[in-house]
């Protein structure tokens, strides 16, 4: 059971926060398609207490997106505790930590995994900050910093102890960042020594993961980051196989619609070449192992303006239903 504050979720599954991915727009689409959770982009605490617009517009949250975490970074303390105040008043329902960023310019100062250097301190930022908030404290963080200095063990500890609601482990070290293969025997290992709930992260791409995960581990819940990029749906086909031992395929249709909806959804939060142009890297994803979809991509990629993008699209999907391609399992 996934229990903070007041949700209480079983097999709850999360979308991870993820810089430059995780906006309202791809919020909005993993919610649709069964996200129990949904977080927002990094959050870094100098730029909100410097009141940077770029910064504070990644606070922006909704009501349909809920329940909805905000989570923030950085190294000092003083920040840090602002940035959760700052944070608390656009109403999250959870404000998490990132101690688990492998980048370099941000571990390198201290921040994200950089404060697996110094537990002493992540207890004392934890701390601080869930008594400067009244919205449920989480971390999310990694097994340690290599793997000849794997802490997890009394960093998680610590992390109860300071107060956090729960914790999610992404279970490589900060240097593995996302090579080699995430080591999920550590969940257990955590959650016999702490007693809040422990979310599950790293090597979950497929839905067939999400249940394996579940099955191999007592985790109270999975976090879902690069795999939901490609696949939104991921999360409604862990339900459905959960629930059913089986999934539904996604159709073609599915697929060029959702592409759309989403990038509507971004038109409605950003102007058109700012919404455009990052979602380039969406496309692969959305039309992954369709029939001459390298080249729709390409002329894809030229355009700076919707109405094209449409077209094209659903030119494509014409194209697709005259030649009878409809119904085959593209979902690998």
């Amino acid at each position: 059971m996934f229990k903070v504050g007041k949700l209480e979720l079983d097999n709850a599954l999360l979308l991870a926060p993820m810089e430059d991915v995780t906006d309202i727009a791809f919020r909005k689409i993993c919610k649709e398609f069964g996200a129990d959770i949904v977080y927002t982009e990094f959050v870094n605490s100098d730029g909100l207490i410097r009141a940077n617009k770029k910064t504070e517009k990644k606070l922006e949250i909704t009501e349909e997106e809920r329940p909805v975490g905000i989570q923030i970074y950085g190294g000092n303390l003083e920040p840090m505790i602002q940035a959760a105040q700052i944070a608390e008043e656009k109403n999250p329902d959870i404000i998490d930590i990132n101690a688990g960023c492998w980048v370099k310019k941000i571990a390198g100062r201290g921040a994200g995994a950089g404060l697996l250097k110094d537990p002493c301190y992540m207890q004392t930022m934890v701390e601080s900050i869930v008594k400067a908030v009244k919205v449920p404290i989480t971390v999310k963080t990694r097994i340690g910093w290599d793997a000849n200095s794997i802490n997890i063990l009394d960093v998680s500890k610590r992390i109860e102890d300071a107060g956090a609601s729960a914790l999610t482990l992404h279970c490589r070290t900060k240097v593995q960042g996302h090579s080699g293969d995430a080591d999920w025997s550590w969940i257990n290992k955590v959650k016999e020594v702490i007693n809040i709930p422990v979310a599950l992260n790293g090597g979950v791409f497929t839905a067939h993961d999400v249940v394996r995960a579940f099955n191999e581990t007592n985790a109270d819940a999975v976090m879902i980051a690069r795999g939901a990029i490609e696949h939104p749906w991921i999360f409604r086909e862990a339900k459905q196989l959960i629930r059913s031992g089986k999934f539904e395929d996604v159709s073609i249709d599915e697929r060029i619609n959702t592409c759309l909806r989403h990038l509507k959804y971004s038109l409605e939060i950003k102007d058109e070449r700012a919404a455009i142009l990052p979602f380039r890297k969406y496309y692969a994803g959305y039309l992954k192992g369709l029939p001459k979809s390298k080249d729709v991509r390409i002329e894809l990629y030229k355009q700076l303006h919707y109405a094209p993008i449409e077209e094209i699209l659903l030119k494509y999907l014409h194209e697709l239903h005259t030649h009878n391609l409809l119904e085959k399992d593209y979902s690998e």
